[in-house]
């Protein structure tokens, strides 16, 4: 029973870590990407 928790446990743990990494990636990419378009907005307006 224990062996088996243990590997219950490691699973878990893993996909947590990765999904952590994963949701972190998502994150910054999604900022960056409205930080950008909101930059190409600004100069448009600067422009105008």
């Amino acid at each position: 029973m224990s062996e088996q928790f243990r590997i219950i446990l490691i699973i878990i743990v893993s996909v947590s870590i990765f999904g952590l990494i994963i949701f972190v990636m998502v994150k910054n990419y999604i900022r960056n990407k409205i930080q950008y378009y909101l930059e190409e907005k600004n100069k448009k307006i600067k422009e105008d």
